[in-house]
């Protein structure tokens, strides 16, 4: 043990260690702890449980030297789609919910599109660095795309819609911070969004072929919510009512009043999807605006980080893990506030969920070894 915290020292100046980042992270997976507690008491032990295996990723990845890392990206893109392949179309993989998204083995269970989402930013991370001049080569682009679609595909038939399109995002912010011009970016959302509207009024039709019947009702039920009131939308509205019940400090933590959300059984996976229903109800307008400042303060930390990477991919690490921290928690709170269609994706650091907690811990580990990297010493 002395060995290697001396072998620390002489690589690293921990006083770079970004504190801030763990403190915002710790409070922020503190106030999820609670919300877990309250939302489904008999779950608080797992969740503290990957906290606790996130916590020691976290610290051991911040200590590996990312550049190491990124030299095994053609690795770490096969294993990403191994594990896909082998949750899609192996008898691993577990159905739940009428949808094959998790991998189990003597007893414990993940699920491989959170950790997708890690592998990606790490790939293209190396991947874009190392065509930083070539970057609007639409050999380049067409080169991303092609490398990109077989994750979505394989995530997408799961099926597990809301991980694609996170996904997605994710891989435009990343091919962003690899240096792509601003003005090719704006003409494929000129075309693509006039695309999505024609694509979403055409999902909406009867017998439309792209659809799952439940994916087109949680549309539909976005479009028109008072006519599906009693059924698609009813989650939706309920959370959007805990939220506005909340007023400005809350009902109180852990209330046993019978119209909460969470006891009287409104939403369904309140520790989940619509943890921040629970947040808004009992902790109201003020408990909201902590938890998206947190949010807000680990995002502006990782940027900052990135902003002093000594290299493109350093920079694209930090500015993936930011990305993918804004996107998912836009989206969760989206949901619950009725702004998104109905999907499933969990707030960062704040939803029960072990992959999803221990997956954004290690995001942060990779943050802080670039973190370490500028002042390291030769």
């Amino acid at each position: 043990m002395n060995f290697i915290l001396k072998n620390l020292k002489q690589r690293y100046n921990l006083k770079d260690y970004r504190f801030s980042l763990v403190a915002f992270v710790l409070v922020l997976s503190t106030i999820g702890v609670f919300m877990v507690r309250s939302a489904r008491p008999d779950l608080m032990t797992r969740q503290i449980m990957g906290i606790g295996l996130g916590v020691v990723a976290m610290i051991v990845i911040s200590l590996i030297d990312y550049k190491w890392v990124l030299g095994l990206y053609w690795l770490i893109y096969v294993v990403n789609i191994i594990l896909l392949v082998v949750v899609r179309f192996t008898p691993l993989g577990k159905v739940a919910n009428n949808a094959k998204r998790w991998i189990e083995l003597f007893g414990f269970q993940f699920q491989p599109s959170d950790l997708t989402k890690i592998l990606m930013i790490l790939f293209f991370a190396k991947f874009l660095m190392d065509r930083e001049h070539k970057i609007k080569d639409p050999k380049t682009i067409l080169q991303a795309i092609a490398l990109i679609l077989p994750s979505l595909a394989l995530i997408v038939i799961q099926p597990n819609l809301s991980t694609t399109l996170c996904l997605a995002a994710l891989f435009c912010a990343l091919l962003y911070l690899g240096g792509l011009s601003y003005k090719v970016i704006g003409t494929a959302l000129a075309i693509a969004i006039p695309a999505f509207i024609i694509v979403l009024v055409i999902a909406v039709q009867p017998n439309q072929p792209f659809l799952k019947d439940y994916q087109q009702e949680r549309i539909l039920a976005w479009l028109e919510p008072e006519k599906y009131a009693d059924d698609t939308a009813y989650q939706q509205l309920n959370s959007v009512m805990a939220i506005g019940s909340g007023q400005l400090s809350g009902k109180g933590y852990n209330n046993d009043a019978t119209t909460s959300v969470k006891n009287g059984n409104f939403v369904l996976e309140p520790q989940t999807d619509f943890i921040f229903a629970i947040i808004g109800e009992e902790l109201g307008f003020v408990g909201c605006c902590v938890v998206i400042f947190l949010l807000l303060l680990i995002i502006i930390d990782c940027i900052l980080v990135g902003l002093k990477a000594k290299d493109t991919g350093g920079r694209i690490i930090c500015g993936g893990v930011a990305a993918l921290i804004g996107i998912q928690s836009f989206i969760n709170i989206g949901v619950a506030t009725m702004i998104l269609p109905n999907t499933g994706l969990s707030l960062p650091f704040v939803s029960y969920g072990l992959t999803s907690v221990v997956c954004f811990f290690m995001g942060i580990g990779f943050v802080l070894n670039v973190g370490l990297q500028p002042n390291k010493y030769q």
